[in-house]
């Protein structure tokens, strides 16, 4: 099993990704170790999908899939947990709630663990995992085939299973958001779990760090005008802030230099 990359690896692909290309000999100045050991950090990053080998050094890698969930989550953390510690703010004890898949939700569910009596129903086992932590919570689970890489549930009966509730609080991300506003996913099935979540929550959130503007993922579904509200880590492209404003969207960002409480995030064994 594939080790989940470091905190100075989810840097690495954080600069790569954010430049196009950087040398070996430049990733080993800025984290302040020997080029040898930027080597075996990018080899395991490239064995992982996130990078992918240039003559001299790395670029990122050509996304035809999402990245293999124990990797993701570590990538951009800290903006992760400022949006899920946002979103905590906003729900009540009592609530009743849906979680998509992905990174982000997981770190919303790990923001509420100090909420008493929620409601969870969900399709992603880290999810499930987490909000299980707490004694007082109530989680349904979906069965059915998991996706072992994602550690998710997916297919017909995902959809179903979302339709037949009516819950206050739909939390969901997406694999990408086109300039247009379009919500993108890697995977049909991703867009219509989304699309039965939305449709089946009173007030539905879209959670999706700065990354997420303008990421190639290939499946539409939806449009970032369709949610009550979306979380992010910054101020979006101005034509899709323009777009939210005229849609009537509420956004939330963290202030500058605000302070977030920490939370616990339980770790697999």
């Amino acid at each position: 099993m594939q080790k989940r990359p470091t905190e100075r690896q989810a840097g690495i692909v954080e600069l790569v990704r954010a430049d196009g290309f950087r040398t070996i000999d430049q990733l080993a100045e800025r984290f302040d170790v020997t080029p040898q050991t930027i080597r075996r950090d990018v080899n395991a990053l490239c064995d992982e999908g996130l990078l992918r080998r240039r003559h001299g050094g790395v670029e990122p890698a050509l996304e035809h899939e999402n990245i293999a969930y124990r990797a993701r989550k570590v990538l951009n953390v800290n903006e992760k947990r400022k949006i899920a510690a946002l979103v905590a703010r906003e729900i009540p004890n009592g609530a009743s709630l849906f979680f998509s898949i992905g990174t982000t939700p997981e770190l919303v569910a790990s923001a509420l663990l100090q909420h008493r009596d929620l409601r969870i129903f969900t399709n992603n086992l880290n999810v499930a995992y987490v909000a299980a932590t707490n004694d007082s919570f109530d989680v349904t689970l979906i069965g059915g085939r998991l996706r072992n890489r994602d550690r998710d549930v997916l297919g017909p009966e995902v959809e179903a299973f979302f339709n037949s509730y009516k819950v206050d609080y739909g939390i969901f991300g997406v694999g990408g958001i086109d300039p247009d506003g379009s919500l993108l996913d890697f995977d049909e099935q991703e867009v219509r779990a989304r699309s039965a979540i939305l449709k089946n929550a009173r007030k539905s959130y879209l959670v999706a760090d700065h990354t997420k503007f303008g990421r190639n993922a290939v499946v539409r579904g939806g449009s970032i005008t369709d949610v009550s509200a979306f979380f992010t880590d910054c101020t979006p492209p101005d034509h899709i802030l323009q777009m939210i404003t005229r849609a009537g969207v509420t956004m939330f960002m963290p202030e500058p230099n605000a302070e977030f409480p920490t939370f616990y995030v339980p770790e697999e064994d």
